[in-house]
């Protein structure tokens, strides 16, 4: 890498892209964080004479201090505490974080601590608040880098706070609301994810065509097997709807959305598992060179491991794609209780929702249709969304269950992102049509395979949920679990007796 130092720059340096105000901490805005806290980097390319970058010059690096050994996925759980002083001038934080990006190099912390805060019946409660700390305070100290299996390049080292005094100007949003300011900077990193992994497939998808048009095997191009055949295509249709997702959703920002929580897990979720899957099938691709360090894929799959880890990990992102998707579904069908509750006042309600149940059984719609919305040749795959989710159909009996059964959930968000893929890929593709460009028909063909593969996995997930054989199943899951826990590893001895 290069050196970082201003002497080797070669002509003037350009503005910086983040540059902190002069003066006291309490003079400086509290929203400055949150345009480049979470990045690896807080840095600048310089040019030479030709405009070529070839210098790094970091002007300040930062780091986001929330996991602690004993809180990972329970960020709320976390120890790290602050108490604020007599004089009422500063906090005192005491605490430990684990496994943080630039932890080792940053001046500059956004740290999320418990502090005492009175709630409203009066009792005094620990909640989550976040700090803006900087190392010059003092009791900042940091561990050596650690060991990983990727992402070498990245400075990852405990941080360690002792007694360290922060003014409580430097409070990032109000006392207690910590936890919604670290889900707010998690939800703006996950929707770059998208993005990140698109051009990491991009790259990888080159290789191993490339591999296959010029590998011979048995007297032919391996590109013309159906095993490479389907592998290349598959590949395609990852990184398609991956990057359809990273456009939708940058769209829809840049229209100044605020709610895009669910399309940024979504994102992360499935751009992390995509990339993963492409690497993976990059690497059977390319065989036994595919193996090899020479390559670069084995180090991109090391790297790209974490991604499903970080940001919040895909499991629990699953649970909050399902969970909170139905709060709005969840509103709707109690009141359908209510209404069934009191027929007479609700006659019309209930005469409406039974309609719609009887027209789903006898498998007709209920009017949501996006004829019109999507190009004329894709309307065969936009009714496949359009078309009532099975899941209606059981949702009543496990309403008060949901939130404790997580294998359900887990086929519920699996479904839930299928469904925005399909909507992603219509969107782009329609959009590809409708403007002529080359490749349209080349993108009709991937979002109708996708739309027809998704939608067969969505009906499948949701009739199954309800049958006694996947409820069986799920039984069986915990049982198989429970055992093995209390084994302490596999239960079944070997198979020669010892």
């Amino acid at each position: 890498s290069h050196s970082a130092s201003s002497s080797s720059f070669n002509s003037p340096t350009p503005p910086p892209l983040i540059r902190f105000v002069e003066g006291p901490a309490a003079d400086r805005p509290q929203h400055f964080l949150l345009h480049f806290i979470h990045l690896s980097l807080a840095c600048l390319m310089c040019w030479d004479g030709e405009g070529i970058g070839t210098h790094l010059f970091c002007e300040t690096i930062a780091a986001f201090c929330l996991t602690e050994n004993t809180s990972g996925s329970d960020a709320a759980s976390i120890r790290t505490r602050a108490e604020l002083s007599p004089c009422g001038t500063y906090y005192t934080l005491n605490g430990s974080k684990l496994w943080i990006s630039n932890g080792g190099l940053a001046e500059i912390f956004t740290v999320f601590a418990k502090t005492p805060q009175q709630d409203e019946t009066g009792k005094m409660k620990d909640k989550v608040t976040a700090f803006i700390v900087e190392r010059s305070f003092g009791g900042v100290t940091s561990g050596p880098p650690e060991k990983k299996m990727g992402i070498k390049a990245s400075n990852t080292a405990e941080v360690h706070f002792d007694n360290v005094r922060v003014p409580v100007e430097n409070l990032l949003g109000a006392p207690g609301a910590g936890f919604k300011v670290a889900m707010n900077i998690l939800n703006n990193g996950r929707f770059g994810m998208a993005a990140a992994m698109a051009g990491t497939m991009r790259a990888l998808i080159q290789k191993a065509v490339d591999f296959a048009a010029n590998r011979t095997q048995f007297g032919e191009k391996i590109h013309t097997f159906g095993a490479i055949q389907e592998k290349l295509a598959c590949m395609a249709l990852l990184h398609y709807v991956t990057e359809s997702m990273a456009y939708m959703i940058s769209a829809n920002m840049d229209r100044g959305a605020s709610d895009f929580q669910i399309e940024a897990a979504i994102s992360k979720v499935f751009g992390s598992e995509a990339a993963w899957s492409v690497s993976d099938e990059c690497i059977q691709t390319m065989g036994g060179m595919g193996f090899m360090k020479e390559s670069g894929v084995e180090q991109v799959m090391r790297d790209l491991r974490i991604f499903r880890i970080f940001e919040g990990t895909n499991d629990i992102l699953r649970l909050f794609i399902a969970l909170y998707g139905f709060q709005n579904a969840g509103n709707q069908l109690r009141g359908l209780q209510q209404a069934v509750k009191n027929p007479f006042g609700n006659a019309g309600l209930l005469v409406s929702e039974a309609g719609k149940r009887v027209r789903r059984r006898a498998g007709l719609g209920t009017g949501i249709t996006l004829k019109g919305v999507v190009h004329p040749s894709l309307e065969s795959s936009g009714e496949q969304i359009s078309t009532d989710s099975p899941f209606t159909l059981f949702y009543f009996p496990f309403l008060s269950k949901l939130p404790e059964e997580q294998f359900m959930l887990k086929q519920i968000a699996d479904s839930a992102i299928d469904i925005y893929a399909m909507v992603v890929v219509l969107s782009r593709a329609s959009r590809a049509l409708e403007e002529g460009q080359a490749t349209a028909q080349h993108e009709k063909m991937l979002c109708e395979t996708w739309c027809m593969e998704a939608y067969k996995r969505v009906t499948q997930n949701l009739t199954s949920l309800p049958s006694s054989t996947t409820q069986q199943i799920f039984k069986n899951f915990r049982v198989i679990s429970k055992a093995m826990v209390e084994k302490g590893g596999v239960v079944s001895p070997y198979t020669l007796g010892f």
